[in-house]
């Protein structure tokens, strides 16, 4: 079986769920099953510690190593998800430097014993910047990996967006340079990949032309800034302008996918999105799966999957074959990606357990040690009980069960006995008659079986019967069904419960209890309210005249009323509803959106470049930017359509 690596910049590590195919099944299981990938690889997850979810971490199937920023929120940030299945590192470390420390120690990596690190770490003469290396690592941009196979490196170099990061920028460039040409030389193999942030060359980036001429730089010049001499010295077959640097004479890494695919235009992994660039595909390559000339034979293909939606990056992955070549023989990959007796000869010796686990694991922090996801708790199938069955009576040489027993218990706790009656059975009468029927119930269920373990002086009545009793007595009502499930919590309660006196022993309860239940069984006595009879002409009273007179007036009175009312109305205009509708309609409707040379509706922005126009609203073309990154005339791409919207008028 073959193992692939991922990289993707996902711009917010839930940030893929809101987009297709990850939007309709949102774990990262199903994520990464429909990469296809068994190590993976996420830069700018923009987290922090006080973040991380059982989702994110206790994946099924996978085990994950995170460097997350130390002091700012929402930023940067890298994981790597590797599959148990197929692959299991020997050592972890976050950071590039090696300065930070592990979990619960206070020894930074690079001073443990030779045994325990991974080494390679940057030394002071390789570092020419006045940058603290603590600095370097405080804002999450590093994880690195150990198999037996090789080291993985996966990295999220900073950008450059202003003048006060260049420095930053360029000392983390240096650390990472010389990280894996350290490594390089103890011999170890190293496969380094991520969103590096920097164009290679000129095929890796579209609209170069326009961008030379408008920034007046040459193209000698694009290739001699820090950030892509770096790259071009490390990468075999990178055009380097003049001598190299000291100390970065001889490349160490392969640009694999430019192994495979050469001449490839528009292979692009990254676009911009405040323009839309994506669909016209103006964008850059900046994302690179990058590996050492020891493992370079490995690897059957590499490639970018620009189909896949959720971040303004795709997806590039790398994919080793299913056997390799080592020290002269074919082993299979499984068994130099894993620790020593987990594969052999191909085959499975021993599962992936809790203990493979690596320190820097994010499955023993503390809240998520020793658990599992929340789903598998519901979905887990239940293990049949192997308790015992309970011994028959016959078999323990006990008397048989008597329902009427049972019966008895529950309905003393359920009666209720006035306090001040004095034929009340005494609290020692009832104990005794609890505990008499206590072996009788351990013999038939299991549940009270730690009662029946205690002795008789210990068994005291529950709480709960007594709790009822007392506010059932109070309340002068019958008992009522008890609760069985939760709907019945939301069930309206019956008035009045009748109680069936069948059950209950006629040799064991007092004439107390017998005259109570007598009296609960009685109906109490309610008022009666007497129906409204039919309505019947007899009954209707004669009217005398003085009250006939009376009601002949005021009808007159009223009608006279009413039509001087009618009269005065007569004067006023009167509205069409349907005329007054339209009429609001048209003041507050929808404003008529102006159309593109496409015929298209155009899209309504707003000016933030600062100026006189900052803050203005005006129409343009929504298609996207075509591969020139300019407006285009007679073209499907975007039109050069552009008005202002204080200009339109909202008519067609």
């Amino acid at each position: 079986m073959v193992l692939r690596i991922t990289t993707w910049n996902v711009n917010g590590i839930r940030n893929p769920f809101s987009y297709e195919p990850w939007r309709k099944n949102r774990t990262f299981q199903a994520m990464f099953d429909t990469l296809e990938a068994d190590i993976v690889v996420m830069q700018e997850t923009k987290i922090q510690r006080k973040d991380l979810r059982d989702d994110m971490v206790l994946v099924p199937g996978w085990d994950v190593y995170f460097s997350l920023p130390k002091y700012k929120k929402g930023y940067s940030g890298v994981a790597i998800y590797t599959r148990s299945s197929k692959c299991c590192p020997i050592k972890a470390e976050e950071g590039i430097t090696g300065v930070l420390c592990p979990p619960n120690s206070s020894t930074k990596f690079r001073d443990l014993p030779t045994d325990q690190q991974i080494g390679g770490y940057p030394t002071p003469g390789q570092l020419s910047s006045d940058i603290d290396e603590a600095q370097l690592d405080s804002e999450g941009r590093c994880v690195v990996l150990e198999f037996p196979a090789f080291v993985l490196i996966g990295v999220y170099s900073p950008a450059t967006r202003d003048e006060t990061r260049t420095e930053f920028r360029q000392a983390f460039i240096d650390a990472m340079d010389a990280r894996v040409r350290n490594l390089v030389a103890m011999g170890k193999e190293v496969f380094l990949c991520g969103d590096l942030n920097i164009i290679r060359n000129e095929m890796d980036t579209a609209g170069l032309p326009e961008r030379l001429k408008k920034e007046a730089m040459t193209l000698d010049g694009f290739f001699s800034t820090p950030s892509r001499r770096f790259l071009n010295q490390m990468v075999f077959g990178g055009r380097v302008i003049g001598e190299p640097d000291e100390g970065r004479e001889k490349p160490v890494l392969w640009d694999l996918c430019r192994e495979f695919h050469p001449r490839r235009p528009g292979m692009y992994t990254c676009w911009e999105t405040r323009k839309n660039a994506r669909p016209g595909n103006f964008g850059s390559r900046i994302d690179y799966v990058l590996c050492s000339s020891g493992i370079k034979d490995w690897f059957i293909d590499a490639n970018i999957q620009e189909g896949l939606l959720g971040s303004d990056h795709c997806p590039v992955y790398a994919t080793i074959g299913d056997t390799v070549s080592k020290d002269g023989s074919r082993v299979p990959i499984t068994e130099i990606m894993n620790p020593e007796g987990m594969f052999k000869d191909g085959q499975r010796q021993r599962e992936w357990s809790q203990k493979d686990c690596l320190p820097t694991s994010a499955k023993l922090i503390q809240e998520f040690d020793r658990r599992q996801s929340i789903k598998d708790m519901f979905f887990k199938k239940r293990t049949p009980s192997t308790t015992p069955k309970a011994a028959t009576p016959a078999a323990e040489g006990q008397d048989a069960f008597d329902p009427a027993n049972i019966s008895f218990v529950t309905s003393t706790a359920a009666v209720p006995v006035p306090e001040t009656a004095s034929f009340a059975p005494s609290p020692k009468q009832s104990l005794s008659q609890s505990t008499t029927t206590e072996p009788a119930l351990s013999q038939t269920s299991p549940l009270p079986k730690r009662r029946a373990e205690q002795s008789a002086s210990s068994i005291r009545p529950p709480k709960k019967a007594k709790m009822a009793l007392t506010k059932q007595s109070s309340s002068k009502a019958g008992p009522g069904p008890s609760q069985s499930t939760l709907i019945g919590f939301f069930k309206p309660k019956t008035s009045t419960a009748t109680l069936d006196p069948a059950p209950i022993n006629e040799g064991t309860h007092s004439p107390a209890m017998t005259a109570d239940t007598t009296r609960l069984n009685e109906p109490s006595p309610t008022k009666e309210s007497k129906a409204k009879p039919p309505f019947q002409p007899d009954d209707i009273e004669e009217w005398d005249e003085d009250t006939l007179e009376q009601h002949k007036t005021s009808a007159t009175t009223h009608k006279a009323g009413h039509t001087a009312k009618e009269d005065e109305n007569k004067g006023k205009p009167v509205f069409d509803p349907i005329q007054n509708k339209e009429s609001w309609s048209k003041l507050l409707g929808k404003r008529v959106v102006p159309k593109c040379e496409h015929g298209d509706d155009c899209q309504s922005l707003v000016t933030k470049k600062p100026g006189i126009n900052c803050g203005r609203s005006f129409y343009m073309c929504a298609r996207p930017l075509g591969p020139s990154g300019d407006k285009e005339t007679g073209t499907e791409f975007r039109c050069k359509t552009f008005i202002w919207s204080s200009d339109w008028n909202g008519r067609p």
